[in-house]
């Protein structure tokens, strides 16, 4: 029998909660909506005992890193923790991450490829230790710095994407031989779509960040292609140059 999963929504837009009901329960969750206020969110999941909670990062009364803070100190077991914020910045990403909570996304989004992050993150949290959530959690972070740094923009699809693919490639490198065959597949599963508009969308990314992005950071990840005439990177190139570059920092680290 398929798991059903409570999912505590702090939310003030009645159209936006109506809407976003009927994705999450054909997903196979059950939505309850909280007013956008910290201590309301505390106090609904200490009485309801949701599986994930989706709120705001800046709401009334208390932030949604202080309600992780607190939740923390009284819940157990603690929800997964999704935040939403129309603002975003490095910094900003990686202290909400830091705090606990399991992904940071930038308004507005599609509900139906939350859902199914959330319930990637679920399957992969019933999956796993703590220890290595965690270490899973901070490879999240540094991917998300360098994408950040590199200038791909956190609202395109391509962004999550490449995210994904990155991460997909620390923890198997050898999928990086299997791009079309392999990689693209397994995001496109995860965000129920095709492999062709993942790579079309990982592509639209890396031609943004090529455009806007710092020439000197561009430079320290990919000087040589910069420097010759075949311009910005393949995706496949892209990937692994920041995959290896992790896997090896994370190597010498241990």
């Amino acid at each position: 029998m398929e798991k059903h999963y409570k999912l505590l929504i702090s939310d003030d837009s009645a159209e936006w909660n109506r809407d976003a009901a009927r994705v999450f329960q054909e997903a196979g969750m059950e939505p309850i909506f909280v007013k956008k206020d910290g201590f309301q969110v505390i106090e609904h999941i200490k009485r309801d005992a949701p599986d994930f909670v989706l709120m705001d990062l800046f709401m009334p009364g208390l932030d949604a890193i202080g309600v992780i803070n607190a939740t923390r100190r009284s819940v157990d077991p603690m929800p997964l923790f999704f935040v939403k914020s129309a603002f975003s910045s490095p910094t900003l990403e990686r202290e909400v991450l830091q705090s606990g909570a399991s992904y940071f996304t930038i308004t507005p989004f599609n509900p139906a490829e939350l859902a199914q992050r959330m319930l990637q993150f679920a399957a992969h949290g019933e999956a796993d230790t703590g220890e290595s959530s965690m270490k899973n959690n901070d490879i999240e972070i540094q991917v998300t710095e360098i994408l950040h740094q590199i200038g791909v923009p956190a609202h395109i699809k391509g962004y999550h994407y490449l995210r994904d693919s990155i991460i997909m490639a620390i923890e198997t490198p050898e999928i990086i031989n299997a791009v079309t065959k392999q990689l693209y597949p397994s995001v496109a599963k995860r965000y129920d779509t095709t492999s062709s508009r993942v790579e079309r969308a990982i592509r639209h990314a890396i031609e943004v960040a090529w455009d806007r992005g710092d020439v000197d950071v561009l430079n320290s990840y990919f000087g040589y292609t910069i420097h010759n005439t075949r311009g910005k990177p393949t995706n496949s190139e892209f990937i692994a140059m920041i995959s290896d570059k992790l896997r090896l920092q994370m190597k010498s680290a241990s």
